[in-house]
């Protein structure tokens, strides 16, 4: 069983192209599983045969996990990662059903995206300090963040032939390497030249054989900058921000399709900015919009 998820992963990381970090919850969710059919020791774990795992097998471990306070998102995520591993086995020829369709994913609580307010958005854009290097590079990503909706994923791995500065746009490489078109605004553009005049700083500190002279944003070591620093920069600019808390990066992202909507941007337009397979999943930004509107109704109306 451990060799077929070890080729259930082959085909996630080269023939699906998932991220990095999404192959890493694949993995350890399967282990997780395996640990739960046999404890891992330092002897050969005694697995049972792939076919001799139905439904039940896997509500127990279901049921484990609920039992040791696992989050429901959390269990929901693991089921999903073994219905697509048994789909693969299925698709394969190695079995004939899927047993983990047979149980039901946990019902969750739905939460509405956090976004910022358009003032909170323009102060946290401008937080980075100009007048340095590092404060010109953070500036030029947190505006095209926020001009385009890309997910961090889609910013960090940005080339410089990715960005038309004539016609302000940018081509995104998203999930699954499917591409898209996505404009930007003029202090977006602005942004990033005023780093592009930095850029060649930052290539340098690196030994010529580890430069990316093809990406768009580097760190100070001169190679293409990762998510996690990402994050950490966000981290940074949200303590220099008064009054903001539990800001992800991926919150620029919901404040782009929040403002987007509130100021009459057609739905499926939004979808295809986003990069979303299906219009449900953007479907979401109306929540937040008719939770603001019925704020304002409140407030406003006599009778409210």
């Amino acid at each position: 069983m451990e060799k077929l998820i070890e080729q259930f992963l082959e085909h996630l990381r080269y023939e699906r192209n998932v991220s990095s970090h999404t192959l890493r919850n694949y993995a350890s969710d399967l282990e997780q599983f395996l640990d739960f059919l046999a404890p891992s020791k330092n002897e050969q774990r005694a697995l049972p045969e792939i076919s001799a795992i139905d439904h039940l097998t896997i509500r127990e471990w279901l049921a484990s996990l609920h039992a040791s306070q696992k989050k429901k998102a959390s269990v929901a995520r693991k089921l999903a990662a073994l219905r697509t591993f048994f789909q693969f086995l299925v698709r394969e020829g190695m079995l004939e059903l899927n047993p983990a369709k047979l149980v039901s994913t946990p019902r969750l609580e739905k939460k509405l995206p956090k976004h910022l307010s358009i003032d909170e958005a323009i102060r946290f854009i401008e937080s980075p300090d100009q007048e340095t290097d590092l404060g010109k590079r953070d500036r030029a990503m947190l505006e095209l963040m926020y001009a385009t909706g890309v997910r961090v994923a889609e910013l960090t791995t940005l080339n410089l032939a990715d960005v038309d500065f004539g016609n302000q746009l940018v081509r995104v490489t998203g999930k699954r390497r499917k591409q898209r078109i996505v404009p930007f605004g003029e202090p977006a553009g602005l942004a990033i030249r005023d780093y592009l005049g930095v850029r060649d700083k930052f290539l340098f500190n690196a030994a010529i054989s580890k430069r990316d002279e093809e990406a768009l944003f580097l760190n100070y070591q001169g190679t293409r900058i990762t998510n996690r620093s990402v994050g950490r920069m966000v981290e940074k600019y949200i303590r220099l921000c008064a009054g903001m808390h539990n800001i992800s990066p991926h919150a620029l992202r919901h404040s782009f399709a929040t403002h987007l909507l509130d100021s009459g941007a057609d739905l499926r337009d939004i979808q295809e900015l986003l990069g979303h397979a299906r219009l449900s999943t953007t479907q979401i930004y109306t929540h937040v919009s008719m939770e603001k509107l019925v704020e304002v109704y409140d407030k406003a109306h006599p009778k409210a």
